[in-house]
Formats: C-alpha cells, structure tokens, sequence
C-alpha cells in the first residue's frame, strides 16, 4: 500500500478496515515529528465518531506467565469464531535504538497471520507500567478499522499497572502455578487491579497444581473482596491445549462486561478512562515543559551537585529549580 499522505486518505483506509492504513495511522500517531502531530490529532477527530464500540481487554503478568502465548491462542480462537481481533503488544525499549527487543509480533505468527486480526508490537519507551505513551490513541484507531476485541499486553514489570487498568474495560492478570511462593511476590495492589484471575499453563501434569493454585487466589480475593458490594475477581485456569479454557474465559469475559452494564459501570468506565488520558497527556506536557528544555536540564545538574555537596538542601534545591522553571516558562509580554 502506497504511504498515505492526507487525513482524508488515512480515514478512508480506516473505515475500509485496511490493516495497512491502521498500521500507518498508529506509526503517525507515535510520531514525535512536529509536522506530524497536527495531522495526527486531526486524524484522531474525524474518526472519534467511529470509535467506542469495542470491548478492550489488558492482560498483565510477571515475564514467563505466557501472555503472548495466550493471546494468540486465544486471539485466534475469537478471530475463527467471527470477531475481529487487534493487540497492542507492548515491548521493552532499547535503550540504544529505543525500538522494540523482544519482537510480540513474532510470538503470535499464528494470529499475525489471520485474516481477521490485527498485531502491531510498539516500544514502551520507558513509559512506567510497560505501555506506549500512545496507546490510547491506537485504541480509537483499531476501533475505527473494525476490530471488536482490543487486546492491550503488557511487559508484566510489576510496576505502574494502575495504567494499564485506566485505559481497559477488562483488566487480566495471568499467574502461574505455585502460588504459595508467588504470592509473597505479587503485590496486593495488583490483585486488587484485576477483574479475572487466570492461572495459566494448566496443561499436562500442571493440570491438577493449576487446580490448586486457583483455589489458593480464590481464598486470597474472597479475604480481600470480603466487604465489597462490587464485582468479585474469578480465578479460571486457562491453557492454550484447551478450546473449553477459551470458551469458558470468553463467557466471563462477557458476563463481567455485562455486569458493568447492568450496573451503570461500563459508561462510568469508559468516562474515567478519559479522565485518566487527560491527565496522562498534562502530565506528559509537564515533564517535556521542563526536560525538554537543555537550560533546565543544566540547571538541574547543577543543583543536584550542590546539594550532593552539601550546599543545599533537599528543600532548597527543589526550590531552587522550580524557580529556575517557572522563570524559563513564564510568558513573554
């Protein structure tokens, strides 16, 4: 496909459900060219109108829980079953080329290759919790291109999932079996943040531990669900060998969101994850504000020295650099 040039022929693309559009569209919108960024944000509001009528799932868990190995199993089980499946996989940067390492797109060939999906691994960047800073936007993309299962994986790193959790309907920790060890190294925080549970691998000899240890996470949520009116977490067992796992975690996938409907969460949801953009980009521009400028970057060096020295301190430095920043960004008359 020719490389596209114009909002109207990124558009067009989209709403024709071109997979080479949508991949031009999310390489546009992660642009940090300045003459891409008007184009960019246009794009977003002409398809706006297109968007919203996915259900957009996060999977999460530690490295080795078998995210991506899931994903396509279970990606192409809904493509063959008539759903159009797109996923955001998120990779570790380089710290060279700032590209992605790991490669998800490899891992889930089977799924890459389906007709009905699409898979587009992007670079976290060093963005916390193991997400592009432009997620949210190839969201409203893949939406606008047809697909009506958004899958968002993310690097599982433990850190920042509340992030992840902001920009899905339904948010999936994948664990793994043993949990009396793991769970001394899951944050309860985490376990909080999720909406299923799927202890995954439960395949051969692993069937019966995966058993177990769901028992064990369903003791675990029942003690910290224990006085919440709202929706208590299920813990499934799931393996890619078993057509019936899919089922079974399609269904309450659907009875999860069928819930939030019910009980006027769903839209809530949707307005929170908003919400949560907006603060996300004040929080982008404030950090580029003052990193984006080399005169703050200088200044800051400079008072991390003196106050390593012993010239300052901690209060007076942060006052210090605060006062150089809002010296650098106050308006011109």
């Amino acid at each position: 496909m020719a490389k596209l040039k114009t909002v109207s022929q990124y558009k067009d693309g989209l709403l024709k459900e071109n997979r080479a559009a949508l991949a031009q569209a999310i390489t546009l919108i992660e642009s940090q060219a300045a003459k891409h960024k008007h184009l960019a944000q246009q794009l977003m509001k002409e398809i706006y109108s297109h968007t919203g009528k996915s259900i957009r799932i996060g999977f999460t868990g530690v490295p080795g829980a078998g995210k991506s190995t899931l994903i396509n199993a279970f990606g192409t089980y809904l493509c063959d079953h008539g759903y159009r499946v797109a996923v955001l996989a998120i990779d570790p940067s380089s710290t060279v080329s700032g590209g992605s390492i790991l490669g998800d797109k490899t891992r889930m060939e089977q799924l890459a290759k389906h007709p009905r999906a699409f898979v587009r691994p992007s670079p976290s960047q060093g963005t916390l919790g193991g997400v592009h800073r432009k997620t949210r936007e190839a969201i409203l993309l893949c939406e606008a291109a047809g697909y009506d299962v958004i899958f968002v994986e993310t690097m599982g790193v433990g850190q920042g999932e509340g992030i992840v959790k902001q920009m899905v309907d339904v948010f999936i920790l994948l664990v793994l079996t043993g949990a009396g060890d793991e769970l001394q190294g899951i944050k309860k925080g985490i376990l909080e943040l999720a909406d299923l549970i799927c202890v995954n691998k439960a395949d051969g000899d692993n069937r019966q531990k995966a058993v177990l240890t769901k028992k064990e996470y369903e003791s675990v949520i029942s003690f910290l669900y224990a006085h919440s009116p709202n929706w208590q977490p299920k813990v499934l067992t799931t393996s890619i060998y078993e057509a019936g796992d899919f089922i079974n975690l399609w269904n309450h996938i659907a009875d999860y969101k069928g819930w939030m409907i019910q009980n006027g969460q769903f839209e809530k949801k949707r307005g929170l994850q908003l919400s949560a953009w907006l603060q996300s980009r004040i929080s982008d521009y404030l950090y580029e504000s003052f990193y984006g400028k080399q005169e703050l970057r200088e200044a800051l060096k400079s008072v991390e020295q003196h106050m390593q020295k012993g010239h300052l301190t901690m209060e007076e430095a942060f006052e210090k650099i605060i006062h150089q920043y809002e010296q650098v960004n106050q308006p011109i008359k």
